[in-house]
Order: C-alpha cells, then structure tokens, then sequence
C-alpha cells in the first residue's frame, strides 16, 4: 500500500504532505501560518501565473539556461494549468503574509512535481526544482505583479464584452419604446412628460462612456516588470532574459503587454491599479444608479411607480403569497455596492506599500479581481435576466401622465405663469385633464391643445415659433 503522507525539508525543518499531493514544503507552511479567509485564488489569477511561468521557462530554454528536456516538461505543466488543469493544488489562502511569495511557491512547486511526474520521478523528488529549474531568472517581485496584471487585462477583455451587451440592449429599448410616453420625476416628485424611449436612452450613455473607460483601463495596466526580479534592477537575470521574457509572454497571452522602462518604479508602485479600480468605481455607479430606478420604475404593483414590467424570476415572500420582487436589480445593486467599497480597500493597499516593493500586493490582488468579477457577471444579469424582457405598462405611464398636472409646463411659453397655474388650479379643482381645462380657459379646441403632448414633440428639442402658432392665431383673434 503506497505510504500517505511524504517528508520534506526545508531550512526550518522537516513537514509531511500528502503523498498525492503536486504541492511541497513551502505551500504547506503557508497554508499552516495563513488560515485566514478560506478564500482561493481565482482562476484566472492562476492561468495567468502559469502564463508568466510558461514565458520564463521558454525563454530560458532558448537561452540555453535550461536543458530541452527539463523546460519541455515545466512547459507541459504550464499548458495544464493554463487549461484548467492542477489548480485543486493551489491552496495557499488568497490574503497571505509576504507580498505573494507563498503563491509564488505554490505554483512553482505544483508545476515542478507535476514536470517531474512527466519525466517518469515520484512528487518530491524534485529531478525538476521548485526554485532552480521552475522559478530560475524570477522574483515573486516580478511574477506576481507581472501574473495580476495579466489577469487584470484578461477580465478587462471579459468585462468590455458584457459593457457592449448592456449597452446594445439598452439601445434597442430606446428605439423599441420611443413612442411611449411617461411622466418624469425629479427629486421623486412629477415634472414634465418625457418617453419610456428617453428614459432607455439616458441608461446606455453611460454603459458608452464604461466602455471607454475600460478601454483606458487596459492602457493604464499594460507595463508590466516581469525581468526585474527583487526589486526592479534585474539581479540575477541575464540582460538578454530580461529583454526577451517579455516579449514571449506577449506571444503566449496575446496582450498588448511591454517592459515598463523603469523596472524600480513597477517593482514597488501599485498606483495603476488604484487607477484601474477607480474607473471600476464608475461603473458601479452607473449600475446602481440604473438598477435603482428600475427598482422604482417596476415598483408597486398597486402602490408604487408601477411603469415598469420586469421579469418575475422567483417568489418574493415566504409569508406573502404572491409577492414578486426585484430581485436582479437588488443582486446588481450589491455587486456594486461592493465594488465601490473595494475600491477604497485598493487605495489603501497601494498607498500602504514601503520603499522598494508593496507588501499587500495579495489584498490587492484578491479584491481588484474580484471586482472585476462581480462586474462582468452584473451586467450579464441585469442585460439577460431584466433587461432583456422589460417592457414598459404603457396604460398605467398614461393613467399617471394624465392624474399629473406637469404637463401644463409645456402651455407656458405660450400662455406664462400665471395662467399655466390657473388651468392646473381648475383641473385639480374640477377632476379634467390638463386639456380639458385649457380648453375651457383658452377656448382652444382639445385636438390642438393635446398636439403638444404627443412623443413626437417631447423628442424635439425645445420649441420653435411654429409650436404655438395656433395659441397665437387664436390670442390674435
């Protein structure tokens, strides 16, 4: 019967692992000293590393710092986790004390046993090491900087896809409903007329302005220090490694990544993350801002707004039958409520870092991705799981255009102030539409008076001197 568990050593002693597991003596102690969160690593952050892996090992072997065999195994192991393969073995805890060193490890032990089981050698034989062969020309300094970045520009690619979906969507509503008409609120009091279409509209300016601003945010995150090692000035590394790594890390990711000319500066400043996650703060704006006027344009359905028909996805009480709630918006709304809290932890993070490196690069890293992910999985619901189906109640927008007396606003440049106030006093007194009692007062018949209120004229743009020519026609009588 194979034995359990292994030994291995280190400089502080000897730890028993589990004999299958692609881990050594260095994840071990980590997952020892950091039982904080239970939370792991993301995917991505892992494919990512074991991208940054595969550059080096590559790249070293053309160099002739490696042997054939040796890098072909290590780039075999890397391919796999690239694919999704290996990362049950990446356990250390995602906040970790030493600037992701333990990550660092982690992953270079996993893909050292794994390279050695390739090349026929029991784990924690290490015929290819962790240290010489695996992370050989490297810094946790450098890969784990180089490894978020990557990852970053892998979501942001993610995250531009599901900006473009809303947007779309949110366009087509604006065409779809552009002659519905609706009464407007400002400060959640009635104003003046405008169309469910406007409304529709108003939302996917800023799903435009998002997608600009990821755009900028792949700009901003794509120098990365990988070559640097410790501290950015390379030492250790052979000049010719540090100038071509890079370039086969491009290859293998298809980023638009480069050198950052100062090595020093990207070795110890996270400010292009902050930046980042500043942005992503905007767009969580826009979705709770969007989500929450859906939630009071969907309100009701008997005592609230109720101008809004969203998609029932499951029942809303256990206590009140047939209560249905908003339960996708109320799910976006909390995505980015917590991105926009993240981005406050990620600027303490990056302003907290000392001298030559950031010491909390791994809550960095952690909360940075995951805003990311929240935010591409949020606007997926809301586009295909709201969006997607909302329909305007076009009886209930009129019942409540016509119970409002803001329409009167649009009687103003033709008959002023005052007398707008006495036909909203007379409809308001006598139970009439805002037509009724400004034909009664102007003796304007309600055909021409109503003219004004159609979506055709709420979509022009202020008014002209043919608006009123009929209130002047008849003052000239």
């Amino acid at each position: 019967m194979a034995a359990e568990y292994r030994s291995e050593q280190d400089a502080l002693g000897s730890v028993d692992i589990p004999a299958e597991a692609l881990y050594g003596v260095h994840s071990a102690r980590a997952m020892d000293n950091f039982p904080l969160s239970g939370v792991r690593l993301s995917e991505v952050f892992i494919r990512s590393y074991a991208e940054v892996k595969l550059a080096c090992a590559r790249t070293n072997r053309e160099l002739g710092f490696l042997a054939q065999e040796t890098a072909g195994a290590i780039e075999t192991a890397c391919l796999e986790m690239i694919g999704g393969k290996h990362h049950d073995h990446i356990l250390v805890d995602a906040f970790q004390g030493g600037a992701g060193t333990s990550t660092n490890m982690n992953m270079n032990e996993v893909l050292a046993n794994r390279a050695g089981e390739l090349l026929g050698s029991p784990y924690g034989s290490y015929v290819v090491h962790p240290l010489h062969h695996v992370n050989q020309h490297q810094s946790t300094n450098d890969t784990y900087p180089t490894a978020l970045k990557v990852a970053v520009l892998h979501e942001l690619k993610r995250l531009e896809i599901s900006v473009s979906g809303l947007q779309d969507m949110l366009q087509r509503k604006e065409q779809e409903f552009q002659a519905v008409p609706r009464l407007a609120r400002t400060q959640l009091q009635d104003a003046v007329p405008v169309t469910a279409g406007m409304t529709f509209g108003a939302w996917a300016e800023p799903m435009a302005r998002d997608r600009w601003r990821v755009f900028k945010c792949r700009e901003r995150i794509r120098q990365v220090n990988l070559g640097g090692t410790a501290v950015g000035t390379g030492l250790g590394a052979p000049r010719e490694y540090i100038f071509r790594v890079v370039d086969e890390l491009r290859r293998i990711t298809g980023l638009k990544i480069s050198r950052a000319e100062n090595l020093v500066d990207a070795t110890q400043n996270t400010d292009c993350f902050v930046e980042v996650s500043g942005m992503l703060k905007v767009c969580a704006s826009n979705l709770l801002k969007i989500s929450g006027d859906i939630r009071l344009l969907a309100s009701g359905p008997v005592g609230g707004f109720a101008e809004l028909q969203i998609p029932a996805m499951q029942a809303g009480s256990s206590i009140m039958p047939g209560k249905v709630n908003p339960v996708i918006p109320e799910a976006v709304s909390q995505a980015a409520l917590r991105v926009m809290a993240n981005d406050g932890l990620i600027g303490q993070a990056g302003a907290l870092g000392n001298l030559e490196l950031n010491q909390f690069m791994p809550l960095l890293a952690q909360t940075i991705l995951e805003s990311l992910n929240l935010l591409i999985n949020a606007y997926v619901l809301l586009n295909e799981r709201c969006l997607a189906q909302v329909e305007p109640d076009v009886q209930r927008c009129l019942e409540n255009l016509s119970a409002s007396g803001s329409f009167v606003t649009m009687l103003v440049p033709a008959v002023g102030y005052e007398r707008a106030e006495e036909i909203s006093r007379l409809a308001c007194q006598e139970d009439l539409s805002i037509v009724e009692a400004a034909s009664q007062i102007l003796g304007i018949a309600e055909n021409i008076i109503a003219d004004l209120f159609t979506p055709g004229r709420m979509r022009q743009l202020g008014y002209t001197p043919e608006t009123y020519e009929s209130f002047v026609e008849k003052e000239n009588s």
